[in-house]
């Protein structure tokens, strides 16, 4: 036997945070002056969904918007399914948060001596701090730099995690112990052992063929915690940002909801304006509603796209005020300031995920999670445009402050056996994955996208069966990779997405079903247990 095989290098920290965005930053900078914290990322810490928000954070700091309004559109948004204590929570907390952001060093932009506040669909107030069109980068660039700088803080790049670990604890219950770890550049696997575990991963809109987000969006902490045997909850509400930049070269590239909120319109491929058909508040209303109604009228057309138009404001303010979004339009030879540009929907957000309390604390003792892989409450049916950033910060913050006040215990070095690799052989089948990938995200946009019914939610967990067992039997056969990982990962959310959305009889918010398209009176969450 070669001992080496089952050799694989250990780590062990106090606070194991999986995730390299704005909550798993925003997290380790709260903890770090108590303990030492190891902070994963799968790819470079630009790669994140957070670096690629463009509109930026709801908080109310205008004397004319109140908290109950926030609240108000929070909870209308989400079309009955929000829980009213975390939106008090998360909306009563949010001028903290910029004031936390600020002290870090976000400088956020001004008018005169007040902050400079958009309005995005769904909000009856302007309350959208911002900088410029690319606010996430902004504060990923501060946060990262302070992680970088702060002694008690780990920080590895271009590690997947592949499962977290867990053992009884002397009451017999599970708890977590820690993860399991794929380093992207010797292709083995490491052990991190930690006394407390946070999974900020981001979503799973990487389930679908178009999506506005960047590779790490494949619902890795969501599947890792549902293998773990925590809860998932409402995983069938899948937001689908009205517009996505449309051209062969865009890539996955956002056109910002701050576009339409600055007067913005939009228009069919002949010029002519839609939106009043659908909703009294034409693009302002909220994204389901805007997202449909492209699907609906791209559809009816046979239409490839449809166009937005904010060409009638001044060059100089649309160059002030989105400056990325022009510059990428003009990389690919068109002009915001004079055209239209085309614009399709394209998956954005998972509204569901991992379920967790107040504290951001799982159904697993010991193991926190926070953002877009977690299910607060916050959202409901349907996440109000710019509660994302401002949910990341609320709850890493209280996720932070309860591990503080719970205090932690010191790992035991040989609780996570290790990794072993003694039965398996290096795959020739690349290609099996990269087909797997392809035909699990097709079906997906095609089965369970915008508009959906129960033939083609039932064709889908067919399709998804199947593959299922091809992948655990590849999983099982072979070492694993980066891409086997994440599709292993996309397959188990897609079967929680698929079996949430057919228990879901009714369509609310972002489950528009067409064999059932009225709102039941009874509102209830989608809970999932292992």
């Amino acid at each position: 036997l070669n001992i080496t095989i089952l050799m694989s290098q250990r780590f062990a920290t106090d606070i194991l945070i999986i995730g390299g965005g704005a909550a798993g930053l925003a997290a380790a900078l709260h903890l770090a002056d108590l303990y030492r914290v190891t902070l994963l990322s799968k790819g470079s810490l630009e790669s994140g969904s957070s670096n690629w928000a463009q509109g930026g954070i709801a908080a109310v700091t205008d004397p004319i918007d109140s908290l109950e309004c926030h609240e108000s559109d929070t909870i209308n948004a989400g079309s009955g399914l929000c829980h009213l204590n975390t939106v008090k929570t998360v909306v009563e907390s949010a001028p903290l948060v910029i004031e936390q952001l600020s002290k870090w060093g976000v400088d956020f932009d001004l008018s005169g001596n007040e902050y400079h506040l958009t309005k995005e669909g769904g909000h009856s107030n302007r309350r959208i701090l911002h900088v410029a069109d690319a606010t996430g980068k902004a504060i990923i660039e501060v946060l990262t730099q302070k992680t970088l700088d702060h002694p008690n803080i780990d920080l590895f790049e271009d590690k997947v995690a592949i499962d977290l670990a867990k053992r009884r604890n002397t009451a017999g219950q599970f708890t977590c112990t820690g993860a399991y770890v794929l380093n992207k550049v010797s292709s083995k696997v490491e052990v991190f052992q930690a006394s407390q575990t946070i999974l900020a991963t981001g979503g799973a809109s990487k389930v679908y063929l178009y999506t506005t987000n960047p590779d790490g969006s494949t619902g890795d902490g969501i599947a890792m915690a549902w293998r773990a045997g925590c809860r998932v909850s409402n995983m069938e509400f899948n937001q689908f940002h009205p517009t996505c930049l449309y051209h062969p070269h865009a890539g996955s590239f956002l056109i910002s909801e701050a576009v339409r909120g600055e007067g913005g319109v939009l228009r069919l491929p002949n010029g002519e304006r839609f939106m009043h058909r659908f909703d009294e508040r034409k693009e302002l209303a909220p994204r389901d509603v805007v997202a449909r109604a492209i699907d609906f009228e791209m559809k009816r057309l046979g239409a490839d796209f449809v166009t937005i138009d904010i060409s009638h404001r001044s060059q100089q303010f649309i160059l002030d005020h989105f400056p990325t979004i022009a510059d990428k339009c003009f990389s690919l030879g068109m002009d915001m300031t004079k055209e239209a540009i085309p614009v399709v929907p394209a998956a954005h957000y998972t509204c569901g995920g991992v379920t967790v309390d107040l504290n951001g604390l799982t159904d697993l003792p010991n193991l926190y999670a926070i953002g877009e892989v977690s299910s607060t409450g916050l959202h409901g049916a349907n996440r109000l445009a710019s509660n994302s950033l401002l949910e990341c910060l609320v709850f890493a913050k209280r996720c932070s402050e309860h591990i503080k006040r719970k205090g932690i215990s010191q790992v035991d070095q040989g609780f996570i056996p290790h990794w072993d690799e003694s039965k398996v052989i290096d795959s020739q089948e690349s290609v099996v994955i990269a087909h797997n990938w392809e035909e699990l995200r097709r079906f997906m946009w095609d089965y369970v996208g915008i508009v959906r019914t129960d033939k083609r939610l039932n064709q889908a967990m067919h399709r998804i069966q199947l593959l299922k067992e091809e992948i655990r039997d590849f999983y099982g056969h072979y070492k694993i990779s980066n891409d086997l990982i994440e599709l292993r990962n996309l397959v188990d959310v897609a079967e929680l997405i698929v079996s949430s959305a057919l228990k879901r009889k009714e369509s609310r918010g972002l489950h528009y079903n067409t064999d059932h398209l009225d709102e039941l009176s009874e509102t209830r969450d989608t809970i999932l247990k292992p």
